[in-house]
């Protein structure tokens, strides 16, 4: 599902490279192409939530055409938090990423980046899909519902952090090969490199799905990508929810 031959179109400011992906699919530009922004002012993440923009940051959307069912196009995203987290490890030491389920990439607990996929029915067949995510490469939005980091605040003060651009060419690689991966493969591969790198595996979670709560404890991801949550009465596996996770370390 990844072109390694895809364009990188880049714009200094733009309402989100999301919406422009919808706006390109609509009517029928459906790349494959990398739109990559220096500033949003109209971002937004899981549920709708605003995506923060903050200068020298990663923002980048991948638009594409498949004939993929929706659940192997779901599974793109926990390739894209490997080779976000990989290419976290290149630049802050090997073992430095975790993966916190289902779309968040962290560095020491807290958050460096996010990742969203959307998609839509195309009328002669197929369906049109936009990956989208953003790593804090200068700077960390505040005032969310997690403790946030970036590259450069755990880099040693001497050191460069990366441009947006060059950390994508290292994404960019790492996507390529495990998407191939997972054509070739299938879900399994991708799983067991997820769960070594999972946040707060064994670790009791409280899951929120709206206005419900989950409690129990987190043992892994099932063979769909379902967060599996041990509780008082039985396993329960979670296709969607926000995931807390109060004693992790």
């Amino acid at each position: 599902m990844i072109d390694g031959q895809a364009p990188v179109e880049t714009f200094d400011e733009i309402d989100s490279t999301m919406l422009e992906a919808r706006r390109r699919a609509e009517r029928g530009e459906l790349g494959p192409v990398w739109l990559v922004a220096k500033r949003q002012t109209a971002g937004r993440g899981r549920r709708g939530r605003p995506w923060i923009t903050k200068d020298g940051n990663l923002l980048a959307t991948y638009l594409f055409v498949t004939d993929q069912p929706p659940a192997q196009i779901a599974l793109l995203g926990f390739a894209t938090g490997l080779a976000i987290a990989d290419a976290l490890d290149e630049v802050i030491g090997a073992g430095s990423a975790a993966l916190k389920w289902p779309n968040d990439v962290l560095i020491g607990g807290a958050k460096s980046a996010g990742i969203l996929l959307e998609s839509g029915s195309l009328g002669a067949g197929g369906t049109w899909a936009s990956l989208a995510f953003g790593v804090n490469l200068a700077d960390a939005p505040q005032g969310i519902d997690q403790p946030t980091t970036s590259v450069r605040a755990v880099l040693p003060p001497d050191a460069e952090t990366p441009s947006a651009l060059a950390f994508l060419a290292r994404v960019r690689c790492g996507l390529e090969a495990w998407s191939l991966r997972l054509d070739q493969d299938g879900f399994e591969p991708l799983r067991a490199a997820w769960l070594a790198r999972a946040y707060g595996l064994g670790r009791d979670a409280r899951v929120m799905q709206g206005e419900a709560v989950l409690e129990g404890r987190f043992v892994g991801i099932s063979p769909r990508g379902e967060l599996e949550l041990d509780t008082a009465y039985g396993r329960r596996l979670i296709a969607a929810g926000d995931v807390f996770f109060p004693q992790a370390g």
